[in-house]
């Protein structure tokens, strides 16, 4: 299966240590006009990178889609809060 990349702005519940380092819990997106809330069950690596000059925080995670276990790689922008989808 191709890895398509969508670049897409979710809405994120994630969970923050003491030193400020986050980890997704779940998400919710948009899909054919309703939304779609999937658990986070597995963060597999967490890298930063600079993406377009500005300091990204990817993450690679795995959940039960449909009953179809799916990986996916969220970005979370620390300067702005935004999370996106970015890749499925």
């Amino acid at each position: 299966m191709a890895v398509k990349v969508v670049m897409k702005p979710i809405e994120v519940i994630a969970s923050f240590n003491l030193n400020g380092v986050s980890t997704p819990l779940k998400f919710r997106i948009i899909e054919n006009g309703f939304p779609v809330v999937i658990t986070v069950e597995h963060v597999s690596f967490r890298s930063e990178e600079k993406l377009a000059g500005n300091k990204m925080i990817t993450f690679r995670c795995q959940s039960m889609v449909k009953g179809l276990s799916k990986v996916f790689e969220l970005k979370f922008e620390p300067d702005s809060g935004k999370w996106f989808l970015f890749k499925i």
